[in-house]
């Protein structure tokens, strides 16, 4: 990729002659009238994760709420409300689906195809794009051959010619090779845009625009690839690598400087370490900021009906200065266009020829993160019909990859729509897969520090991934997989619905018992404080952004026990911690089946820090599943509830509240609740503005 060195507006305004033989005619570049405007959009798509069409692969189903065959509607209507105006994606785009896999890693595609996902963002002429935590997930050298780009990292080098990729210019800032030194991929870009403008008089003139881009991804990718990373590429921090590169964007004529940051905003203390950096990059001379990986909205939503604000977002204190409704970070307008193509970040700038340069009119700026509903606050808009064609064939083969069978039935549905009031259908065998992986990980093991630890109990943790955080349609259900007409059986796409990310590899912590209360106060962070006295709803559950980080335990025969007391602040929660029946003491040993994510301080659980590790696996927590699934069929040709899905191992201590509680989740599953015995469900009401179903919780039973 090469670097645009562009003009500064400056030198464009007072014109430039061109060179030639005696008496050649002279160009020149018309003058910028002082006080000229031009008014343009800034447009954004984040944590696409491979979601091109849409369809859930997972239920064989399509999905009307996700999907970039809606959000090229989107496109269009903007870039329609909007004709000077730029399209980016700020990151984690290959990676989410089983299409995302089937290309990468069932049947990797060669050099000389494209991605589906670049096929359609191609066909909408972005133009640019940064990277995400997840472009990493599947190695250097697929990211290397589908980014068609030479990393400079010794061992690391993509096919010879030019491999599929995207068509417009790819950045990231604060990755660099460990042995050169040097930007793995360029750093920024200039992008040079002839825009439309008015002048004082009212007439108009088109003018030169350089807008500059710069990418940014949490630092944590070193810890949650470590497997692709470790060696080979080094991160700064998110404002360190901006410091560097906005004045050098400037220098080169950059009259915009946009960043696209892959993180979302942590008003605390600023560190290189932070995930969440993007609000410290707000002092770093930018204009505009993008930003992705906590799929959320921001600002809220605009349609009729739009949902609340997210609460993480509602909680920052007013010294923060985050404007969470129109969409302002210490004064730098900001969006985030939550995830899976589902919104369109658009930020509209007027900028007036001043003194010489380009200078953003604040006041004149307004900032939208649009959803499909935003017509009329009620209606999906309809897919863009000219995308499905682009990616048909690829579209037909992940749905033929997902029916394959895996030999194995179950008698009851393993869904996560009521995982945070008990139901453990969705992830008990997910812990029974990794706890017989890492018990005979340790009873086969030759080497001498392994081996010892075969008296330590083995246990193991996983979190419902699937249960809410991308909206009322993001949970796990997987049917009963067998009729006695004819039996259906699980199939390859059943494992992913279980276990979401591809990416993540088995890995076993050893800890001690303080370690485990500590680990389950984190998890329990995921509730709000309930108020028993409290006449007014409550919501036990109000975000599901971190759901990912909670973890559920699991011993065999159901020896690990534990409470938790939604009355108590954060931190205090956990009660009656047991194992077969005697009290937790905090000197006990224990061995934790989990994943690379978390074993190496992914969701800042206190003192599991990759310090602790005991077993690096090399196989991904999602292909653990899928073969004690199969070794399941071939041992007893099914799962049962009684023996896979009822070990319900916690449970809330017992809380009359003078007033409402609820949980939002998927609507119209309250019999499901009920016929899993999960009796805390009493009732469901109505939709929230999101399309969630409010279930009434009673905490007493």
């Amino acid at each position: 990729m090469k670097l645009h060195l562009l003009i500064p507006a400056a030198l464009t305004a007072a014109g430039l002659a061109a060179c030639g033989a005696d008496n050649a005619p002279t160009t020149a570049t018309p003058a910028i009238p002082e006080g000229t405007t031009v008014t343009l959009a800034l447009l954004e798509t984040t944590d696409i994760h491979a979601n091109v069409m849409s369809y859930n692969y997972y239920s064989l189903a399509e999905d009307t709420s996700l999907g970039l065959e809606r959000t090229a509607t989107l496109v269009k209507a903007a870039r329609a409300e909007n004709p000077n105006n730029v399209l980016l994606d700020d990151g984690d785009t290959i990676q989410g689906t089983l299409l995302g896999d089937l290309q990468a890693v069932t049947k990797p595609i060669a050099c000389s195809e494209t991605l589906a996902v670049h096929k359609v963002m191609n066909a909408l002429q972005f133009d640019g794009g940064g990277f995400g935590n997840h472009e990493f997930n599947y190695g250097l050298p697929f990211l290397s051959q589908v980014t068609n780009t030479d990393f400079g990292i010794p061992g690391v080098s993509k096919p010879s010619g030019t491999c599929g990729a995207p068509t417009f210019p790819l950045v990231l800032s604060n990755v660099t090779g460990v042995s050169s030194g040097k930007p793995i991929v360029q750093p920024y870009t200039l992008l040079p845009k002839t825009f439309s403008a008015l002048k004082p008089d009212g007439s108009k003139l088109d003018v030169k625009i350089n807008i500059g881009i710069m990418s940014f991804v949490p630092p944590q990718i070193l810890e949650w690839d470590q497997k692709n990373l470790a060696g080979k590429v080094a991160i700064t921090g998110v404002q360190e690598a901006a410091k560097q590169y906005v004045p050098e964007l400037r220098s080169k004529g950059a009259d915009l400087v946009v960043a696209l940051s892959h993180g979302g905003l942590d008003p605390s203390t600023y560190s290189p370490k932070m995930e969440n950096g993007s609000y410290h990059l707000t002092s770093t001379g930018i204009d505009a900021l993008l930003i992705g990986h906590s799929h959320l909205i921001f600002p809220k939503g605009k349609e009729t009906g739009a949902a609340a604000l997210d609460a993480s977002f509602a909680a920052f204190p007013s010294s923060a200065n985050i404007d969470a409704i129109n969409g302002f970070v210490n004064g730098v307008p900001t969006v985030m266009a939550q995830s899976w193509g589902r919104r369109l970040g658009i930020i509209k700038l007027t900028l007036a020829y001043t003194s010489g340069k380009w200078v953003v009119q604040t006041g004149k700026t307004t900032v939208e993160s649009r959803g499909f509903k935003y017509t009329d606050g009620t209606t999906n808009i309809a897919a863009d019909s000219s995308i499905a064609p682009l990616v048909a064939t690829e579209h037909a083969a992940t749905i033929a990859y997902a029916k394959q069978p895996l030999g194995v039935t179950t008698d009851f549905e393993m869904s996560s729509y009521f995982a945070l009031v008990g139901d453990v259908s969705a992830i008990q065998l997910v812990n029974q897969a990794q706890l017989a992986y890492v018990k005979n990980f340790i009873a086969t093991s030759t080497d001498a520090t392994i081996a010892s630890y075969k008296s330590i109990p083995v246990i193991s943790c996983s979190a419902p991934f699937k249960a809410g955080r991308n909206g009322p349609t993001d949970f796990t259900d997987v049917a009963p997989g067998a009729s006695t007409a004819a039996p259906i059986g699980l199939q390859v796409r059943n494992p992913g619905d279980l276990y979401l990310y591809s990416n993540n590899n088995l890995q076993a912590v050893k800890i001690k018992g303080s370690d485990l209360k500590n680990w389950l106060e984190a998890s329990a962070k995921q509730f709000g404080q309930i108020d028993p006295t409290k006449t007014s709803e409550q919501d036990l559950v109000p975000s599901y952004s971190t759901i990912y980080n909670y973890d559920v335990f699991y011993a065999e025969n159901n020896a690990l026990t534990y409470q938790i007391d939604v009355t108590k602040a954060a931190g205090s929660r956990i009660v009656n911690l047991m194992y077969n029946g005697k009290a937790v003491a905090d000197t006990d040993d224990f061995i934790v089946a989990t994943n690379d994510y978390r074993a190496g301080g992914g969701g800042a659980v206190p003192g599991i820090d990759g310090s602790k590790t005991i077993i690096k696996s090399p196989d991904a927590n999602q292909a653990v599943v899928s073969s004690y699934l199969s070794a399941q069929g071939t041992a007893t040709g099914k799962v049962t509830l009684a023996s896979n899905g009822s070990a319900r191992s916690w449970s809330f201590v017992k809380t009359t509240t003078a007033g409402p509680v609820i949980l939002r989740s998927a609507p119209g599953h309250l019999a499901l609740a009920q016929a899993s015995g999960i009796t805390a469900v009493a009732s469901e009401g109505s939709l929230d503005a999101s399309g969630f179903g409010k279930y009434s919780i009673d905490l007493s039973k």
